[in-house]
């Protein structure tokens, strides 16, 4: 049994001792930024302004990093993030303690290393950032010889943050308000006097090309991904689009605190997003997230052209600045107009571009359907299905598989076959009849719970088009054994009356005629002759009798099929009741010689097996329909007795006309058979 991943214990305690602490730092961080003076050194030193703002971001980075810590996922990613956390706890309470403490003529303890780690050793931000992008999502670098590299890009951003460290500080770095007994620059080196900023400029370069090589890690990873793991990916690339919109948004309408919020934006979002991938992905279904998240985000980057430009042409128009009341409602005026229409129209297109036709649901579906309507070709229609599924979810593949008779398999594509796919049945009233074969991978791969409502309905339009293939083919074999049979029904009529009568009846005229020649020499002979002659014409008689029967049961037009079951009855020897309703003239031929079948079929079982004291037949129409019945109250038919010729016999012989028949065993005792002939004919 695998073991719990999550920690207990002192294990616990270390885990969340570095997220408790961003998030205790923040009361203290808040407290000393209301008791600040409104001037002084520590007010220009620290000039980004309180440092509680920044040590929220750290707070809620924490937050996120015990989340993911708690949960045991990917530990070296929750660490990472518990480093970035601590990062900006640490250097907004800088910011906060050196705002507060710093004065013209002392310091409170400390504040050299307030100092560094604000102005210096903050440096490693962004090597965090960048070590959060190589092992997300599973917390190791890229396998293979991107493993090697990126222990190169850690050692980058290590030299990086190093080459800050020892720089000297000189020129407009140089804080010259200093009371006694700070040290600005406690990690510089002396050697590197006067190359201070070209050090400070490698060291950027360097972090540069180590940032720029995580962002390709990402880009490989996510290329790399299938299934769960390209959902993570697609959560990261969720938050690079929210932190674009809200640029576009501080861009559009200014905001107060607005250089806050897009720190806490690009800072906290990226984060939170991998922390959701790692810890629930299925939280929301991030294909339809990224396609509204696209939506909106151009939508505002045309309000923004459209803003500047409208504000552009006021202030040639004008010749003169436009003031910011009028700014305001320029903007205003800009969103109402644009924002309605331009959303839905960019909205249709960027989900038609993510995401296929899936969203036009009813389009999709009543566009097959008419399609299906108008196309008899079995191939055209199964075609139809294939390119509607590849249009609906914009997939570059589709393969249409139905099953047909004789084991062979009819297949419809649609692009070429990727190296993974997924299939699914194809099914008409519980039974298997071919496969859906679409890609496994891709975001357009990814169904929702209303995609595969879709999906069903196309596959119930596949499911259709493939049984009609199946039935068109069943009619056409069954058109061509209706023709091959008829013929050799006629051959052997042909030869019966060729090989059979055609023979004994030359025979009859050459022993009539020799009978004719000897009648008078010898009439004794003569009659013995046409005695024999005689005999033969009865064997031609029973023969012809014979050749009829097997076309048509002589009785049905003798008798009809009531009293020709009844001398069938007798000639058994059962005692029948018969209950029938006025079928003269009622009755198609093919229809009155399957019953006959049927019922005559029923009756010799009876006799054959039953055991019955008495037989109940039962002739009636029932609106199309001719329901023929025979009940008896003999022994039954055991329950594991397989199916015989005769049994079998009377379901085909129903099955012939489109019609059915049922045997079964009351509880009572005794067996009935009832069958149902339709009465019209399909056109």
């Amino acid at each position: 049994m695998q073991s719990d991943p999550r920690p207990r214990g002192a294990r616990l305690a270390t885990v969340l001792a570095v997220p408790a602490l961003c998030v205790l730092l923040l009361p203290a961080g808040a407290w000393l930024d209301l008791t600040a003076p409104a001037s002084g050194p520590g007010i220009d030193v620290a000039s980004g302004g309180a440092g509680w703002p920044w040590i929220v971001n750290g707070a809620v980075l924490g937050v996120l990093a015990a989340v993911v810590l708690l949960r045991g996922h990917t530990q070296r990613f929750g660490w990472v993030l518990a480093a970035y956390g601590l990062f900006w706890s640490l250097d907004g309470f800088a910011q906060s303690y050196i705002r507060a403490g710093l004065t013209a003529d002392d310091a409170w303890p400390g504040m050299t290393f307030a100092l560094w780690f604000l102005n210096r050793f903050g440096a490693y931000l962004t090597a965090v950032i960048a070590g959060l992008l190589l092992v997300f999502p599973t917390g190791r670098f890229l396998p293979g010889r991107w493993t090697p590299a990126s222990w190169v890009a850690v050692g980058m951003l290590v030299l990086s943050g190093l080459a800050v460290l020892v720089a000297p500080a000189e020129g407009e770095q140089r804080i010259d308000s200093l009371p006694p007994g700070i040290d600005q620059d406690p990690t510089s080196l002396g050697v590197l006097a006067g190359h201070g900023p070209q050090v400070v400029s490698l060291g950027i370069a360097l972090g540069v090309a180590a940032f720029f090589f995580s962002l390709l890690t990402v880009v490989v990873r996510y290329r790399r991904s299938a299934g769960l793991e390209r959902d993570r990916m697609r959560w990261l690339l969720w938050s690079v689009l929210v932190i674009v919109g809200v640029l576009l948004i501080g861009a559009v309408f200014p905001l107060p605190a607005g250089d806050h919020l897009g720190a806490f934006t690009a800072t906290v979002v990226p984060p939170a997003a991998m922390t959701v991938a790692i810890v629930r992905p299925a939280l929301a279904p991030i294909q339809e997230l990224l396609a509204r998240t696209a939506v909106l985000g151009a939508v505002l980057a045309v309000l923004v052209l459209a803003d500047v430009a409208v504000l552009g042409l006021l202030t040639l128009a004008l010749d003169d600045d436009l003031s910011r009341a009028q700014v305001v409602a320029v903007v205003l005026a800009v969103a109402v107009l644009l924002y309605g229409p331009l959303r839905q129209r960019l909205s249709a297109l960027v989900r038609r571009l993510l995401l296929g036709e899936r969203t036009n649901r009813y389009d999709v579906v009543a566009g097959l359907a008419s399609t299906l309507e108008t196309t008899d070709d079995t191939s055209e229609q199964l075609a139809a299905v294939a390119q509607a599924v590849a249009t609906a979810f914009g997939v570059p593949f589709v393969s249409v598989e139905v099953e047909r008779t004789h084991g062979e398999r009819l297949v419809t594509t649609v692009g070429d076959r990727p190296g993974h796919v997924r299939t699914l049945p194809i099914t008409y009233r519980g039974a298997t009849i071919g496969s859906l074969v679409l890609p496994a991978r891709g975001l357009r791969s990814q169904l929702t719970l209303r995609d595969q409502q879709l999906l069903g309905d196309l596959v119930r339009q596949a499911a259709t088009a493939a049984r009609a293939s199946q039935l068109a083919e069943e009619v056409q074999r069954s058109r061509e054994r209706l023709v091959t049979a008829r013929e050799e029904e006629r051959r052997r009529i042909r030869r019966d009356l060729h090989d059979g009568f055609g023979p004994a009846l030359s025979g009859i005229v050459f022993q009539l005629e020799a009978a004719r020649m000897t009648v008078d020499r010898d009439p004794q002979a003569a009659r013995e002759q046409i005695e024999k002659v005689s005999a033969q014409v009865q064997d031609v008689v029973a023969d012809v009798r014979r050749l009829v029967h097997d076309l048509r049961p002589p009785a049905l037009d003798d008798r009809g099929l009531v009293g020709a079951l009844r001398q069938q009855a007798e000639t058994l020897d059962l005692p029948l009741a018969i209950t029938a309703a006025d079928l003269a003239g009622r009755l198609p031929a093919a229809v009155e010689v399957a019953a006959y079948r049927i019922a005559g079929e029923a009756l010799t079982n009876v006799a054959r097996h039953a055991q019955a004291s008495g037989v109940r037949l039962r002739l009636d129409v029932t609106g199309d329909d001719l329901l023929v019945e025979v009940a008896d109250d003999g022994v039954g038919i055991a329950p594991d007795r397989t199916a015989g010729v005769g049994l079998s016999s009377l379901r085909e012989r129903a099955a012939e006309l489109g019609g059915s028949t049922t045997i079964t065993s009351p509880p009572d005792g005794g067996t009935v058979v009832s069958a149902r002939l339709p009465l019209r004919t399909p056109a």
